[in-house]
């Protein structure tokens, strides 16, 4: 399940903000109907409970496709984040399916204008900058794996891990400082 496009479908926004602040109980089955109540949430979350980088996974082909309700979805999201000062990145799925260049030269994936004007519409439509999202080509006819595939999705991580890292010893040192 994640942040499906109708209202009452996937994931509830405000679980996702009570994940992001380590306030969901491990193990908890997230409801689109019913968010979680105060016996599935918890009260004093240890600093292994919270979020360190907010991670959203979109499909390049339907960035123009994004309605009003789901892009307030995320943006409700993204602003939680920000108040908590959480880094926030994309990662740009299917970009082969978007532009021929790239489906048949991986490498070309950051000289393909298809590619950089997708990466911009949904910077301007989430408000992520461009340095953060990340384009990927997912493996689903391949069967073996690929060097040139491989290395974009270890970048991708590489930033991810690296951020949320910055992340971690920002939180670790504010919180000794206090």
């Amino acid at each position: 399940m994640g942040l499906e496009r109708e209202g009452s479908k996937g994931i509830c926004v405000d679980d996702i903000i009570s994940a992001l602040k380590g306030l969901i109980e491990e193990g908890y089955n997230f409801n689109p109907l019913h968010p979680a109540s105060g016996k599935d949430s918890k009260n004093n979350p240890r600093v292994s409970d919270h979020t360190f980088c907010l991670v959203n996974v979109l499909d390049a082909n339907k960035v123009s496709f994004m309605d009003h309700k789901f892009i307030d979805k995320m943006i409700r999201i993204r602003e939680a984040a920000s108040d908590y000062n959480l880094p926030q990145v994309i990662v740009m799925t299917k970009i082969d399916e978007l532009c021929p260049l790239v489906k048949k030269d991986i490498r070309k994936v950051y000289t393909s204008k298809k590619i950089k004007e997708k990466m911009q519409d949904c910077s301007n439509a989430l408000g992520i900058p461009m340095s953060h999202i990340f384009p990927v080509k997912n493996y689903h006819e391949e069967t073996d794996t690929s060097d040139d595939m491989d290395l974009l999705i270890l970048k991708a991580l590489d930033q991810i891990v690296n951020l949320a890292n910055d992340q971690l010893e920002n939180q670790t040192s504010s919180e000794k400082l206090e």
